[in-house]
């Protein structure tokens, strides 16, 4: 005799997953923190030059402000407090478009709303990082995936890599429906209040009439 399961919705499942995630993936406190010896991190070769040559990341990290995630620095927190400071290029300073505007994601999904802040990402990354192969620059235009996150793909290029990892959830979703939703139309209406800018002035210049006197 076969029992057959109720089916699960996939969302539900998702849902679930996410929750797994939270509970029993959560690394040792900040305090306990422990990296690996770069002759035993499974990256490089012990028997290379590079082990003698490279600090030990615990030296380098264990300074910087602690996080219980990921490479357990908080890299946000180590930047605005001193104690590092990104060079945009080796060589030369480059100058880099900034966009400090908050960008509200997830609108229709189960989880809670993605804001997405420009101005931190800015201060690592050049516009150009991310547009146009990864996200469009058009609101709507990038159809963002979990399933592709999870991948690699998208915020997965970075999170999960160099930034913290996607055990991190409210992180991201952060914002509740109900405060988004307000919050855009609350734009929408500041938009429409502002009143349109004048008409710009022709560069033509207007010619007087011309009279015509009799011809001698």
């Amino acid at each position: 005799m076969s029992v057959r399961l109720p089916r699960v919705p996939f969302t539900r499942c998702v849902k679930c997953l996410l929750v797994l995630m939270l509970v029993f993936a959560r690394p040792s406190p900040a305090d306990e923190r422990v990296w690996a010896p770069l002759a035993n991190d499974g990256l490089r070769d012990p028997r290379g030059p590079a082990v003698k040559i490279l600090q030990q990341p615990g030296d380098a990290l264990f300074p910087l402000s602690p996080d219980n995630a990921g490479n357990q620095v908080r890299w946000v927190n180590a930047l605005k407090e001193g104690q590092i400071n990104p060079r945009a290029s080796l060589r030369k300073p480059l100058v880099s478009e900034k966009y400090d505007k908050d960008v509200l994601l997830n609108l229709n999904g189960g989880m809670p709303v993605v804001r997405f802040p420009h101005s931190i990402h800015n201060e690592w990354l050049d516009c150009s990082n991310c547009h146009d192969h990864l996200f469009k620059k058009q609101r709507g235009a990038s159809k963002i995936s979990m399933f592709l996150i999870l991948q690699g793909e998208q915020c997965g290029v970075c999170h999960g890599a160099v930034a913290f990892p996607l055990t991190e959830c409210a992180r991201c979703h952060s914002v509740k429906r109900a405060d988004a939703l307000a919050e855009l139309e609350r734009e929408e209406a500041a938009k429409a209040a502002v009143p349109a800018p004048p008409p710009a002035p022709t560069s033509e210049r207007t010619s007087a009439p011309r009279k015509e006197g009799k011809g001698k």
